[in-house]
């Protein structure tokens, strides 16, 4: 079972994740993962925090001379604006002698959308920065961190993950428009949107400035595509086993996420079932699967995969800090007053599709030790190997009887 936590708080000293079930002799690219923060912080219409933090990961248990122990892996982020946050954030009863940056006053202005009045009235906090410095999506770098490593255990045996932007505000990629895997993976990383439609980017770029001239935000949706995985992951038998509610759950959870598709998601409920369901036609040669024309079931049939690319879809509403404040109250004097401001973005799509990544290939790369489980990789690929040469064996042709 591979499963992890994460502690910290957006803007205390630093963000930390235990990750638990990784087999042991895993050889780990600590760029790589650092690659993946880094993605996380690209994208336009990002606030002004990015050209501060810079995220880099410390390994700080579970691994030795580069590769996994079997034992918990923990890691570190840290927050480089801390120097300025000190004064506020310090967990220290009194302030600490030498504390930098300024001491901000309590935070009573909830903003609608946000965690804020919910978590104040479920914690009984007074001021509401108690909540929203752990609801902030700021914790989304440990998440990235996370799945960096689920995502290397997947690439040891083949499996690879791409996304990209599939609309912002009213902007949307067309129906008709399938993106293949090898179109999202080619994708330049510096790409303001990742979005495959270099006329559609700038229309979304478009909007984006204009709700920033606005005051206001904007949302969108991002498709994550998983190329690689065998068929066999996942379960039917039981509601909790089956992998695309898992998957569903592991992208709803992401912060702004209000809803999430797999395969054609709501546009399936608006088709015949002609229109929907991918036939199954003979295998191409000896030892090959079943040929499937179409890929509309996004991977999984009965939260099981069959062999295809998995596709998850993520609808991620505007975010909640307006720069022009909707109204809200005070609940230090339950008056009536604009809602609080904090420093936030106009769009973070782009940013909310790596993290989709991580959290889908974390859940992957769980349902794969599920499947093909061992305390270290070298049981592991035993497993792989005998499993894939009886599937091989399955669609071999055979004599008529």
């Amino acid at each position: 079972m591979l499963r992890f936590l994460t502690a910290g708080e957006s803007h205390g000293q630093t963000l930390v994740a235990t990750l638990d079930g990784l087999p042991a002799g895993l050889d780990l690219d600590v760029a790589a993962l650092d690659a993946q923060l880094s993605r996380r912080q690209g994208g336009y219409g990002r606030g002004r925090r990015m050209a501060i933090e810079r995220d880099r990961a410390e390994i700080v248990a579970g691994v030795r001379r580069g590769r996994t122990t079997g034992a918990p892996v923990a890691l570190l982020i840290r927050n480089r604006d801390w120097v300025n946050w000190q004064q506020t954030m310090h967990p220290e009863r009194e302030m600490p002698e030498g504390a930098t940056g300024t001491r901000r006053g309590d935070v009573t202005r909830p903003r609608p959308g946000h965690a804020d009045l919910a978590g104040a009235v479920k914690y009984g906090h007074e001021d509401i920065r108690d909540v929203l410095e752990r609801a902030s999506a700021r914790e989304t770098a440990a998440r990235v961190a996370v799945g960096s490593l689920a995502r290397q255990l997947l690439a040891r045996f083949g499996v690879e993950i791409a996304s990209h932007v599939s609309a912002i505000g009213d902007v949307v990629l067309p129906d008709s428009r399938a993106v293949s895997f090898a179109e999202a993976r080619a994708i330049a990383e510096d790409a303001p949107l990742r979005c495959v439609d270099s006329a559609l980017q700038q229309r979304m770029i478009a909007a984006i400035d204009a709700a920033r001239d606005a005051g206001d935000t904007l949302g969108g949706a991002f498709e994550v595509i998983v190329h690689g995985l065998p068929p066999g992951l996942g379960s039917y038998v039981q509601w909790d086993r089956k992998l695309d509610g898992r998957l569903a759950q592991a992208v709803m959870c992401i912060h702004a996420i209000k809803g999430v598709g797999i395969g054609l998601g709501p546009e399936a409920a608006m088709r015949p079932g002609s229109c929907v369901h991918d036939e199954i036609l003979a295998p191409a040669g000896d030892g090959t699967a079943p040929v499937r024309p179409t890929n509309n079931a996004g991977g999984m049939e009965g939260g099981v995969t069959n062999g295809q690319d998995v596709r998850v879809i993520g609808f991620m509403k505007p975010i909640s800090t307006l720069m022009k404040p909707l109204r809200s109250l005070d609940l230090a004097t339950l008056a009536e007053a604009p809602a609080a401001i904090e420093r936030s973005d106009v769009c973070a799509v782009p940013a909310a599709a790596v993290v989709g990544e991580a959290m889908v290939g974390f859940v992957l790369a769980d349902a794969f030790l599920e499947k093909f489980g061992g305390d270290s990789i070298e049981e592991i690929e035993r497993h792989y190997r005998s499993t894939a040469e009886q599937v091989r064996r399955r669609f071999t042709s055979r004599a008529p009887a």
